[in-house]
């Protein structure tokens, strides 16, 4: 197994995850030992193309194994040039779905507080019912919140009305959406236009932890004067620790994977 691991990137959970690879018994480099390394653990999301990226990719030697989270199409080729194998640890299913819980614990302190009432007792609405969809409906729940789930697939909402919340299919969101102050969008598509934005009551707050652009129309919600927040990254923000944990977890399983075959 590939024991000597280069760390890119400063940020509070790559730290993280840094100190748990240690723990773990993995020598671990800083970004200027790229070309000691057999691997290289690179950040996420891989948006784009900064200069300590670029001169890792220049350091690092030919075949090197490069492993991120979200990989950009940027990035993604100035890797390929540089002779490096990517894997992008974040389509790991462990990983998306432990990662959920950070999301959802992350979106629970925005809504305490960007709002002044309590959770308890507020009718909340959750779009979409996937990985984070469910762990925030579970813990809203939890608090006493009064959840709704709009989700497309029968499946979904049958699954979430069996967990205790109400639910509805998306298409009947123009008729929900006046009774509620508090919106989650959790489906990386465009659900939240003008028309249905419109439809929210003075005063509404609409969170979004779907991947860039969003669900919603932000351009929209601030003419309409609804504070619509595009909450990207929330584990990285607000539980960095365990962020950073999961992320070595997964790094080490895919390791030993690797490892392991013939």
């Amino acid at each position: 197994m590939q024991k000597t691991i280069c760390v890119i990137g400063g940020d509070a959970r790559q730290q993280a995850a840094a100190r748990a690879l240690r723990r773990a018994g993995y020598s671990v480099l800083p970004p200027s030992g790229a070309g000691r390394a057999g691997c290289l653990l690179l950040p996420l999301p891989l948006d784009r193309l900064t200069p300590e990226l670029s001169r890792a990719f220049a350091a690092a030697r030919p075949g090197t194994l490069a492993l991120g989270g979200r990989f950009g199409a940027e990035v993604q080729a100035a890797a390929r040039q540089a002779g490096l194998e990517t894997v992008d640890y974040f389509c790991r299913p462990e990983l998306a779905a432990l990662n959920a819980v950070p999301t959802a614990e992350g979106c629970l302190c925005l809504l305490m507080q960007l709002r002044d009432r309590t959770l308890w007792q507020s009718p909340v609405l959750v779009l979409g019912y996937g990985r984070i969809g469910r762990a925030l409906a579970e813990r809203l729940s939890a608090l006493g919140a009064w959840v709704t789930v709009a989700a497309r697939s029968p499946e979904q909402r049958a699954n979430a009305r069996c967990a205790g919340c109400r639910a509805a299919p998306l298409e009947q969101l123009e008729r929900l959406l006046p009774g509620f102050d508090a919106v989650v969008n959790t489906i990386p598509a465009p659900v939240l236009d003008r028309t249905r934005l419109a439809c929210l009551p003075p005063g509404a707050l609409v969170i979004d932890l779907a991947s860039s652009p969003g669900g919603t129309d932000f351009a929209a919600a601030k003419e309409l004067g609804i504070r619509a927040e595009h909450a990207l990254s929330l584990p990285a923000r607000c539980a960095p620790q365990t962020a950073g944990e999961l992320v070595a977890d997964t790094v080490q399983t895919i390791l030993q994977e690797r490892e392991d075959q013939p």
